[in-house]
């Protein structure tokens, strides 16, 4: 099942994001993890459940009526390759049916198998 995130969807959450180790720490570690939560509130995230824990979720950020950039996307270890990552994404597409998505992505090889069509690139400034 999947549905829109709730504040009680916390704990499971930073679970999740846990058990990816290193790589997600700067969202569960110090002063990160209550950034961490306060963008979950205030983005468009949605959960997938299976028997009562979260397997998986989607964070995308509204550009106020332009385009929406997922930000997060993360299925558990045990539940990839179940096309888990593509029901959460088609969660947002019709959630903006009519809107440009874009991913920033550091997991290029995932959205290249989805045939997602890679458009420019990110850089950081800061």
């Amino acid at each position: 099942m999947i549905r829109r995130y709730e504040t009680s969807d916390d704990i499971l959450i930073m679970e999740l994001i846990e058990s990816e180790g290193k790589d997600w720490e700067e969202y569960y570690k110090g002063f990160g993890k209550s950034k961490y939560l306060d963008s979950l509130k205030n983005s468009i995230t949605y959960v997938m459940i299976e028997s009562d824990q979260i397997i998986g979720y989607i964070r995308a950020i509204d550009d106020h009526g332009f385009d929406v950039y997922i930000c997060d996307l993360l299925v558990h270890k045990n539940y990839r390759n179940k096309h888990y990552g593509s029901k959460l994404i088609s969660s947002i597409k019709s959630h903006f049916p009519n809107r440009n998505i874009y991913v920033m992505s550091d997991v290029d090889p995932y959205y290249i198998k989805q045939e997602f069509k890679k458009v420019g690139s990110i850089f950081k400034i800061h």
